[in-house]
């Protein structure tokens, strides 16, 4: 039922992902889940989620990055840009594996990767996300480390620590590639269902990103949890969040 498997991206990078089938009817959908920043496809959202959506026979594609979890890559390479084409070529991958209804679930910086992805997509037929970056990604990661952007451009790198407490480094190609991104634009173009939650609590990405990326999507419902952080770490707050999600994919 669950099996890993190593795909290609445009780019020839090598990418791991778990596949998780309960049913074999590849007519049932598959919901494609992309992680966070510095995390992998391992972490608890989309261990659990995957639990919850096998149950009721989705089956599930949660893969890592470039540069994280068992996928190729140096860390410091990465790029919002490089994220997207991750996702196409997930999507992709899936697709030519006979699947025909591909969901897409993002969280935080996997958030950001499924907007700008599902906003230029036709492949998708539901998008659920979970404290998603809309926009200002480098800002956010310069704030987030105490940054001087004039000091990471010059020195062209910076060492930010990672969700395991590791220290990694990050180039200032990073910011710039996303500095020419603006999530916005793509969410007006976002045609499916879409659910984004996101705790009023979160001070990592702050919530009015996702008010504002609600009202640009046609057909979004936004749910705020109230008192929860970026990531849910309080046990009811969590499973509130995947109860959201996981609900919203079942009834579309």
């Amino acid at each position: 039922m669950e099996r890993k498997i190593y795909f290609l991206s445009s780019k020839g990078h090598k990418l791991c992902g778990i596949l998780s089938d309960p049913s074999g009817d590849k007519r049932r959908p598959l919901i494609v889940m992309c992680h966070g920043f510095t995390t992998s496809k391992d972490g608890r959202t989309y261990v659990r989620l995957e639990e919850i959506l096998n149950r009721k026979k989705f089956s599930t594609f949660r893969f890592d990055f470039f540069g994280h979890g068992e996928s190729v890559g140096e860390f410091d390479k990465i790029t919002i840009s490089e994220a997207v084409d991750d996702v196409q070529s997930a999507i992709r991958f899936v697709k030519d594996s006979g699947y025909e209804r591909i969901g897409l679930v993002g969280s935080s910086f996997g958030g950001f990767a499924s907007i700008l992805t599902a906003g230029k997509s036709d492949d998708v037929f539901v998008l659920a996300l979970k404290s998603p970056v809309s926009d200002y990604l480098g800002l956010l990661i310069a704030r987030d480390n105490d940054i001087d952007i004039d000091a990471w451009r010059q020195v062209g790198f910076i060492v930010i620590e990672s969700s395991d407490g590791k220290k990694v480094r990050l180039n200032y190609s990073f910011f710039a590639d996303a500095e020419g991104i603006n999530g916005y634009a793509f969410a007006e173009n976002i045609k499916v269902p879409t659910l984004i939650v996101h705790g009023d609590n979160d001070d990592t990405v702050p919530l009015a990103q996702s008010q504002k990326t609600a009202d640009l999507i046609r057909d979004c419902r936004l749910e705020i949890i109230e008192g929860a952080d970026h990531t849910f770490s309080d046990p009811q707050h969590f499973e509130l969040m995947l109860d959201r999600i996981s609900r919203f994919i079942f009834r579309t």
